[in-house]
Formats: C-alpha cells, structure tokens, sequence
C-alpha cells in the first residue's frame, strides 16, 4: 500500500460538479492499493498518517503531527501509484490491486482515520470515480509512506 501525503493549505474534491470534500490545513493523501496488501496494511498506513509530523513546530522545526494542528484529512483513492513506466510511452497499471480488493481497503484506511480524529476530520473523493482534485501544496512538503 502507497500513501503520498501532501501538506495543504487548502484542497478539495469535485464529482461531477459536486464538492464532496474540503479542507484547510492538513493533508491530501493519495491512497494506492496493491493486490497483495491486507486489512493489516490498511490500518498501518492509517495509523503512519496519524502519527507523521511534517508540520512546523513554534522553532521552524518540522515536528508537529496532524493532531497537534488540529488539522483535516482527504483521502483519495489513487490507482495510478502503481503505474510501471519501465517499457514504452504508456504506463502499466497490473500493480494496483481490482478495485473488489482495493475499495474495501480504501474504505478502512478512511475508517481507521476517522475512528483516530474524528469523522467530521476527514473526508474523502469518491472511490472509482473520474474526480477534479485542488490543492495548494503546503512548502511544498509531499511524503511517500508504504505498508
């Protein structure tokens, strides 16, 4: 499993015209499921996130977590993580897991984060769906995690 987590000052999620999610600070996570990951995994990643401290602290020190910001989550389900680019000009996807095996998986890392922050705390895209993403990434500061 693949999270690239991105520290925002803002972002949102549109389906079709409809906002499903938006936030202010905190982090856009682009969440990637391989066919081998596992229940174990997805609340490994969840927890990884929780726990990561890429925020400043009142020294410029980058030692606060998303807790200490009281700060929100979107999590959006990413494919595409898994892309081999290896041969050719068009990218692969036979790493990504179907989606029978990810969305279930998708759906306890957003559960497990919920149950850690607090539903109202973080929101989500739409799982299969074609999806308009903004962010303004926060430094920049993008992190991968894996499980």
């Amino acid at each position: 499993m693949k999270a690239w987590v991105q520290r925002v000052t803002e972002a949102s999620v549109e389906v079709d015209g409809e906002k499903l999610s938006e936030i202010e600070t905190g982090y856009l996570v682009l969440l990637g499921v391989a066919p081998a990951d596992t229940e174990t995994a997805a609340d490994a990643i969840a927890e990884r996130i929780f726990r990561l401290r890429i925020f400043e602290d009142d020294s410029g020190r980058i030692n606060r977590s998303i807790e200490d910001v009281r700060g929100k989550v979107i999590v959006v389900s990413q494919f595409t993580l898994y892309a081999d680019t290896a041969h050719g000009r068009r990218p692969g996807f036979s790493g990504a897991a179907r989606p029978e095996i990810a969305e279930p998986l998708y759906e306890r890392v957003v559960a497990k984060l919920r149950e850690l922050m607090g539903a109202d705390r973080v929101g989500t895209g739409r799982f299969g769906a074609y999806m308009k993403v903004s962010l303004v990434n926060d430094g920049p500061f993008s992190v991968e995690l894996l499980a």
